[in-house]
């Protein structure tokens, strides 16, 4: 635990040093980001807001795993290394999009599949890496039962890629505050460190979400309401791929399930205010998804939507850290 510890200081100085050099830089670059026409109106003071801001946790926590999981690595323990490197591939692909979107002065890059096969991609990659080097199993652990059920290593892959992908983009979908995917992330972070350092600390589990908890409070610092950065899509990838791969290292992909509750709210009321339009032909069950734009136009702040899902995230944090005892 004192070198999860310390890998959060340090991450947290880096990006909060980071931030200080790249927001200007964005700026000068006219990185600003775009507003979606339909989104709440008074999201329109947003626009120009510099963003790719995700690039400051990526660069402060990737070089904090590096230096202090070197010696992991010298013992050839890579399992941190990996994760990293399988969200930073995210972060690419979220960069590319960032980067269209800016040149293009619009609020659409990559298109729908372009991004599902690039992230289809990237999940098979680490998944069969993973099961190369010996850090995957097909067991699927199984919450509070404590018990494993062995699934058939294709059903398994395939399961898995697309929980990957789905967990990406609910939490890309969940950046559309201030602060708000920023802060929920952190308290998963949290909560997979704490596992990773008590589960498997000889591997350094908990060094990269510890790391990456750090770089995310520093973001925290520039990035909550009014915000001066935005994480952009180059941030929000990259931490859904951080929060799937870790889970699948961990060996307990269901606990998404509820670490990840905010996520699947999100996306849930999304899928379901498309499909209610459809066949209601035109009426809307939300007032606007995803959901905390919803609760926006029902009067929440910014501030209290972020506090109240981050204190929620925290509560089945909790829940799920009691229902993996059985693993430590």
């Amino acid at each position: 635990m004192t070198q999860a510890l310390i890998a959060l200081a340090v991450s947290f100085v880096l990006t909060l040093v980071i931030g200080r050099f790249l927001i200007p830089e964005l700026r000068k670059l006219k990185a600003g980001q775009e507003i979606r026409e339909d989104g709440p109106t008074w999201h329109k003071s947003k626009a120009g807001t510099p963003t790719m801001g995700g690039i400051m946790f990526i660069l402060g926590s990737g070089v904090t795993v590096f230096v202090l999981g070197w010696d992991a690595m010298l013992r050839g323990s890579f399992v941190h290394l990996y994760v990293f490197l399988f969200a930073l591939i995210f972060g690419i692909i979220g960069f590319v999009d960032d980067y269209r979107k800016v040149r293009q002065h619009q609020n659409e890059g990559l298109t729908a599949k372009q991004k599902f096969i690039l992230q289809l991609a990237a999940a098979v990659v680490f998944l069969c890496l993973m099961r190369y080097e010996g850090l995957l199993t097909n067991e699927l652990y199984i919450p509070f039962v404590n018990v494993t059920v062995t699934v058939n290593w294709i059903v398994y892959l395939v399961f898995a890629a697309f929980v990957i992908v789905g967990c990406v983009n609910a939490v890309n979908l969940t950046d559309g505050i201030d602060g708000l995917a920023c802060s929920v992330t952190f308290v998963v972070m949290v909560f997979f460190t704490v596992t990773g350092t008590l589960w498997s600390f000889q591997d350094r589990q908990g060094l990269f979400p510890a790391a990456l908890a750090g770089g995310l409070a520093a973001f925290f610092v520039y990035n909550h309401h009014p915000a001066k950065v935005f994480m952009g899509d180059t941030g929000s990838l990259f931490l859904g791929g951080a929060v799937a791969a870790l889970a699948f290292a961990m060996d307990m992909p269901l606990i998404l399930i509820l670490v990840g509750i905010i996520y699947i709210a999100e996306t849930m009321s999304d899928i379901i205010q498309v499909t209610y339009f459809k066949v209601t032909h035109g009426k809307r069950f939300f007032k606007m998804a995803p959901l905390h734009h919803h609760l926006e136009l029902s009067g929440w702040s910014e501030a209290k939507l972020v506090a109240v899902f981050s204190g929620i995230t925290l509560v089945f944090c909790a829940l799920a850290f009691l229902g993996v005892q059985g693993r430590f």
